[in-house]
């Protein structure tokens, strides 16, 4: 191998030792490859601008904002409800695939998972049961069609980027929609016998902090009226954390207020505390307060006062951290109630847990803590136990009309994919369904930029020749010459594999200028390797960690991580002989 190949091998395995390793967000990994490279003089400027100059990025920036417009108006909530509202998982499993090959799978499932979860709860049934097939289903329409999800962009511009047309927007259907029907018939057979019956997150943690409250007046001519939170000694106790205080104005309006060290307390201000069920009983004897016995901080009476639950996503600056490190009453504007961690639980005291990717926080905050964080790199889901109906009902229609614009203007070659979402992120802006700052805020950057820099380190793998280099192995090894079937197979295979240990952007950076230098020693065509490496890359179902939606729901349905493995199984082997079958009748 040349030097140029030598570099960017070593950079890779360190890349992907990182990521594995999850201490870092995979944009800032991702971008230190492509820096590295820049550096080194493996790459040119051109070369680790690619991604930023594509515009695959932008393209799910726009849906984004689109998805969010469906989500504001309830557009889609009739439809949703109907697929919950019997409990049939075959309709949750059929309807979900289907609407993800037209809305991004990441917000689908995050407007859907906790209405799903409160529909399980009147019902009385565990959310474990469905909640996992949400996201595979989500997972499987994905492949339909090219905007099901924003892997299929970045494997279609990096298509494009080895000079040939980018995918159309059915082009993939031939062979994302028999993969998506044989997945969801395994899932409501095979599946469903498979998945477990846990607890799910909204049960274990609201348990678990309806055990660890506590309220308390101020009283009147005690030692801390008039005293800040700092000075009174509330904002350091050990084992338990003083969480929000409701105070009650002249005219009987409540008032609530996220504790902070320089809050003043005032007289009748009525402390609500959070933590280690031992000092809530110390708490009883504190000089200045009187408890009252409340069991139930979840309803605080406070007006806006709602409860949310927040899973950590991959990357968040709160992995690692502990509530107290992180300040995350400072920072959030809520404070964490409690902590649900699946495949395990943990012991000691909440202030001093380091939060993992998936954990669950129960935050009790104003109601403005969604629309503030909703969205936000640090979590994969922000949604409130007791969401209110959409209050833009009335203009529900616009953004689904424009939704089936975008996709007719696109299908018919009328706009380029890139043109037509922008366009109907324009209309819905413009048409006063949201606003610029909530467009601007319903668009995950991370996602955006990890896009972005995946796009330029797939760009220099193929620039550097290691791309060629592997394909020669492959070819050593005997894997070309079992004909395009063998190839499609390996190529489909290996790509899921990368995705459990480096998520699925960046596996599919990394296979498609690998899949298309084999495909062209091997003679095969490289559209026909690039959807391999799509659906590969999309279907992830043996881990919680391989893709996004999966995270989501890992920590709301309780499940433990062997789930995903006992169930995506055989629904991985199904995938990979329907994908395999149907790309071989496509090269056919």
């Amino acid at each position: 191998m040349s030097t140029d190949s030598w570099i960017t091998l070593v950079v890779l395995i360190i890349t992907g030792v990182v990521l594995v390793r999850d201490r870092f967000p995979a944009v800032i990994v991702l971008g230190g490859a492509v820096a590295a490279l820049l550096f080194s003089g493996v790459i040119d400027q051109d070369v680790a601008l690619s991604g930023f100059s594509s515009p695959a990025p932008a393209t799910i920036a726009a849906l984004y904002v689109v998805a969010a417009a469906v989500t504001l108006t309830g557009a889609l909530n009739a439809l949703v409800d109907r697929l919950l509202g019997k409990g049939s998982l075959l309709r949750l499993v059929s309807g979900t695939a289907a609407i993800s090959a037209f809305v991004p799978n990441t917000p689908l499932v995050a407007m859907t998972a906790p209405r799903l979860v409160r529909s399980c709860r009147r019902r009385g049934v565990s959310a474990s049961r469905f909640l996992m097939p949400l996201s595979f289903a989500s997972l499987l329409g994905g492949t339909i069609t090219v905007i099901g999800t924003s892997t299929n962009l970045v494997v279609s511009d990096l298509l494009k980027q080895a000079g040939e047309e980018p995918l159309g927007m059915f082009e993939v259907t031939a062979v994302g929609l028999p993969v998506a029907v044989v997945g969801v018939v395994v899932l409501v057979t095979i599946g469903a016998r498979l998945l477990p019956e846990r607890v799910a997150a909204s049960t274990n943690v609201g348990r678990r902090a309806r055990a660890f409250q506590m309220a308390a007046r101020v009283d009147r001519d005690g030692p801390l009226h008039g005293r800040t939170v700092a000075e009174s000694g509330l904002r350091g106790l050990e084992g338990a954390f003083l969480a929000l205080i409701e105070r009650t104005g002249a005219d009987g309006s409540v008032t609530t207020i996220t504790a902070s060290s320089d809050t003043v307390l005032d007289a009748d201000d009525v402390c609500c505390f959070v933590g280690d069920s031992a000092r809530m009983i110390d708490l009883h004897e504190l000089p200045g307060l009187t408890s009252l016995e409340r069991s139930q901080l979840a309803v605080a009476e406070g007006p806006g006062t709602r409860v949310f639950e927040a899973v950590v996503s991959p990357g968040s600056r709160l992995i690692g951290a502990t509530l107290q490190s992180a300040e995350f009453r400072t920072r959030y504007g809520g404070a964490v109630m409690a902590v649900h961690r699946a495949d395990g639980e943990f012991t000691g005291q909440l202030g001093r847990l380091q939060l993992r990717a998936g954990d669950v926080l129960l935050v009790l905050a104003s109601a403005t803590f969604g629309t503030r964080w909703r969205g936000d790199a640090d979590f994969s889901l922000v949604a409130a136990l007791d969401d209110p109906p959409p209050s833009r009902r009335y203009r529900a229609w616009l953004p689904l009309a424009t939704a089936l614009a975008m996709i007719v203007a696109a299908a018919t070659s009328w706009l380029t994919l890139f043109e037509a979402a922008l366009a109907a992120a324009l209309v819905v802006v413009v048409g006063g369904v949201m606003s610029a700052r909530e467009a601007w805020r319903s668009v995950n950057i991370d996602v955006v930029l990890t896009m972005a820099v995946a796009i330029s380190l797939g760009g220099a793998v193929s620039a550097s020749g290691l791309a060629a280099e592997i394909a020669s192995l492959l070819g050593s090894d005997g894997v070309l010459s079992a004909g395009d079937a063998g190839l499609i197979a390996a190529v489909i295979i290996i790509t899921i594999g990368l995705t459990e240990l480096v998520t699925n952007t960046a596996a599919a950076a990394l296979m498609v200028p690998v899949g298309l230098s084999a495909a062209a020693e091997a003679g095969t065509d490289p559209r026909a390797i690039a959807i391999a490496v799509m659906v590969g890359a999309s279907c992830s179902f043996l881990s919680p960690i391989g893709y996004q939606t999966n995270l989501m729901v890992f920590g709301l349905g309780g499940y433990k991580f062997t789930d995903f493995a006992r169930v995506g199984f055989p629904l991985t082997i199904t995938t990979v002989v329907t994908a395999t079958t149907a790309l071989s009748l496509f090269v056919a």
